[in-house]
Order: structure tokens, then sequence, then C-alpha cells
């Protein structure tokens, strides 16, 4: 891909460090690799830990320093490139950084070789279903779309590839944003920002001040599309410089913007239609009466990636067309089946407490809610009320089982029961549930405690799931 941008990096016979061996930091190798760059790659884990990696790594033919980091090698870079996965805040890097080394993120070094306008998608959740659902819109508007980022496809394939798209769409978190320096999305999303990874920043301010940063470059020109009713990012919102289109509820509409989406009922039903104010749609909506998506947080993406779409040039007849087709990713509150007339569905990519609560408040049927993991530090204090309203009884497991059961144990109707792994889970929560009763896995925290990603803890719940039919595994359940 030609270069466009006069801040892009010219890596060529420069000492580029990559720390940290994942998918962003194999694919940073590949492309600085590729760019006549001298490559080293360092990570914490040992060489067994990182064994799915290796293979690429000698196809490419960089140097690795595994199972710690060496400081000499940091303090001789002339490029650092840091990995999602890794504080930016460790030691090493921040002396290299008092030496005046750059250091960057993958995010970072691919905008720096992209000349397509970027659409960036930030918030605690939804990003990825709001991510998927923006790049089929501007497909069925008729773009030529490149998704990545965090969704899974690294921004630096896409800007190291011979492929190109009239659009990139990013999902970016956090961790991404943390180590950005000139990227600027022409369209900026933010959705939500609530408590979360507080194992890894200091407090809920310095996590949402974080998020924020999406809007960092943006200028006059932009686009930043933003949750109204979330008051932290009303707040940063205030200083912005962008064109700005909020998006609503219609019980909390309160906007002074000629320009926004309100998400409205017809009849006292569940929300229904979206309205759209925008000079692009003055007066346009979307139908969601077919969407198959559960919940008020999910018309709230699918608000976002409209107006997203909008301000990209999208057209409010390929959105209504992505929007139709639409089925949802899988984890997130998908369904997995009825046994019995008890339906079960898989929240496994519920990891925080404000996740849970979006997933619960979904359903007016009992739950039979299935938690734990490796906590984040969030307070599940919070969910109290919530479980209280909605949770018949509450199935643990993983490193935090027990910290929830303390906390939330007697805010269930039949307590809070301890599971052995996710298979006990399944049985446990299955016999406690009557037909008509909802078994969910919202697990409030990450899988890293017992699974490598949120997608094996989501499959695992599958799986047991299915084995309830098994005949070899049934188990009476009264009705």
């Amino acid at each position: 891909m030609t270069f466009y941008r006069e801040d892009y990096m010219d890596l060529h016979q420069k000492n580029i460090l990559i720390v940290g061996l994942g998918i962003s930091g194999m694919a940073a190798a590949r492309f600085a690799k590729n760019n006549g760059g001298i490559v080293t790659i360092t990570d914490i884990a040992e060489e067994d830990d990182l064994a799915g990696y290796l293979q690429e790594v000698r196809k490419i033919d960089v140097r690795t320093e595994l199972g710690g980091h060496n400081t000499e090698t940091f303090e001789s870079a002339d490029f650092i490139i840091v990995s999602p996965g890794v504080p930016h805040t460790i030691l090493p890097i921040e002396r290299a950084q008092k030496k005046g080394i750059p250091v960057l993120g993958e995010i970072e070094l691919a905008s720096r070789y992209i000349r397509e306008p970027i659409i960036a998608i930030s918030g605690t959740n939804g990003k990825t279903t709001t991510t998927r659902l923006l790049g089929n819109m501007l497909e069925s508007s008729g773009f030529k779309v490149f998704v990545g980022g965090n969704i899974g496809n690294p921004l630096i394939d896409y800007a190291g590839g011979e492929k190109t798209a009239d659009i990139v769409v990013a999902e970016v978190s956090s961790f991404q944003l943390d180590t950005i320096d000139t990227f600027r999305p022409r369209v900026s999303v933010l959705l939500n920002i609530s408590a979360d990874h507080l194992d890894r920043y200091p407090d809920f301010y310095s996590y949402a001040m974080s998020k924020s940063r999406i809007f960092k470059n943006q200028a006059e020109g932009d686009t930043a599309v933003i949750n109204g009713s979330d008051p932290f990012i009303s707040l940063i919102s205030q200083t912005l410089r962008t064109r700005i289109l909020p998006f609503y509820h219609e019980d909390n509409l309160n906007t002074k913007n000629r320009e926004y989406a309100v998400i409205s009922r017809r009849n006292g039903q569940s929300e229904t239609m979206i309205n759209i104010f925008t000079k692009e749609n003055p007066k346009g909506f979307l139908d969601l009466s077919q969407v198959d998506l559960l919940g008020r947080h999910n018309m709230e993406n699918v608000a976002a990636a409209a107006l997203a779409a909008l301000a990209a040039g999208g057209t409010i007849e390929g959105i209504q067309s992505a929007l139709n087709d639409f089925k949802g990713l899988p984890h997130r509150l998908e369904f997995v089946k009825t046994i019995n007339g008890v339906h079960f569905y898989d929240d496994s990519k519920g990891t925080n407490i404000d996740a849970v609560v979006r997933a619960l408040e979904v359903f007016d049927k009992p739950v039979v809610l299935i938690m734990g993991g490796r906590d984040k530090g969030g307070d599940f204090g919070q969910l109290r009320e919530m479980v209280k309203q909605h949770v018949k009884k509450l199935i643990v497991m993983g490193e935090a089982g027990n910290v929830i059961k303390s906390v939330l144990g007697d805010s269930c109707q039949e307590g809070a029961q301890n599971a052995s792994a996710m298979e006990n889970a399944v049985s446990l929560a299955y016999l406690a549930a009557s037909p008509g009763d909802v078994v969910l896995l919202s697990p409030g925290c990450s899988s890293f405690d017992m699974y490598q990603s949120y997608a094996e803890r989501g499959e695992v719940f599958c799986k047991a799931v299915e084995d309830l039919e098994n005949p070899d595994r049934n188990i009476m359940h009264d009705q």
C-alpha cells in the first residue's frame, strides 16, 4: 500500500521492538519486517505458553526474547510497539520513554499508513456488535469496507495488505487508545462508559479518560457519535470541536442538538423504531420491529451504528437492509436452545458488571444466573437490586465465585451455589430452573482463570447445554 500520510514512520533498518506476542503483536511484527525493520519480539510468557505463535514467528524470521523483558533491549530500540494486553506503564517502557524512544500501539502505527477515512468505535459494552453492524450498513449502502481492530482483524494487516477499501471501520479498546498519538478517526463512536478493567486502571476516572481519547485528535469537520444519556460522555462532549450526533431513548430525551436519534416505542410496546434527525436525513426513521437483537442496549448500538453510517455517507435504505439481515454475534445474549421449557442464553461476552445488568433487564421470566471467572475489579454490590428483581438462583464458579456468592447470595430467592466447572454449573442451573425460566450465562468476569477467551467459555457452555439432552448424561427434570 502506498504511503499518503506525512507522519508515516520509516521503519527501514530501524530497531523495532514488539512488546507482547499476541494477534496484534504478531501482525505488527510481520508489518515491520516487511517494511525493512530489524524486529525483536519480547514477551514475559515462556516459550511453551506461546507455542501457537512460534511457528509464525519462525516464518517471518525475527528475533525473540521470551520469559521476561530485557531493559537493554527496550533502551536500544528505535521504536517500541506495545500490544493491547501489555500495560504501557511497565517499568521497561517507562524507562525507554524517558530516553525519548517513541512508544505506540499497533492501531497508531497502522493509522499512519492508511489514507482511507477511519470510523472508530469504543465503549465498555457493545463495541463488537456495533462495529460489525456498521460495517454491514456501509456495505449495504454500496461501500467497500474493511472491518477490523479489536474485533480480531488487526488494522496493521490492512495497512500492509494489497486490498483497499473505501472506508475502514475499527473497534478500539481503552488499551489501544492508551497508546495513540496522531490517530484521528473521521467518525468516532463512544457507546457507553461503566466501570471495567479496574484490575489495570487505578480508578473509574482513569479508565473513562482512556475511553475519551477516541476524540483526542478529532477536529472541525469530523463527527462524534455519542450516548447522550451517559453523564460522563455528555460532559466530555461539551469540549469537543466536532459535529456531535447523540442518541437517546425517548424516555430520557434531553437535547438542544438539532441532529440526533431517538429510540421510540409504539403503543406501549418495546422499542420499535428509531427516529433520525440529521442533515443527511432530516426526517428519517428505522423500523426495529423485525430486528433480531435483544435489549435496550442493543437498540442503542443500532442507533449509534446508523448515525455513524449516515455521517460516513450511508443511505437510510442500506442501513435498514443491513439491520433486517443482522442476526447478532455469538456469545452476546445468544439464544442456545430450550430444553423441557427452560430457555438457555449464552452471554459469555458479558465480562463486567454493566453487561450483567443489561442482560438481566432483557428478561421478564425468573433467571438462573451463572456468574464467575477472573475478577476485573468491579463492584458486584451494584448488582444486588437487579439480582433481587430478576434472579431466582445464582450459580458461581471460577476465581471470583466465592466473592460473588458472599455479595449477592442473599439477594436471590433460592440463594447461591458453587460449581466446580462449567458443565457442573449448567447441570445445577438446569436442576434449579422450572419450565418457562431462563438459564443465563453472564459471568461479569473475564475468562482467563479457566479459558483462553470468552468465546471458548461460551462454546463450553453451549456444549454443556447440548449434553443435557444426551441420553448418557441426561438429568431428570421436574415438570
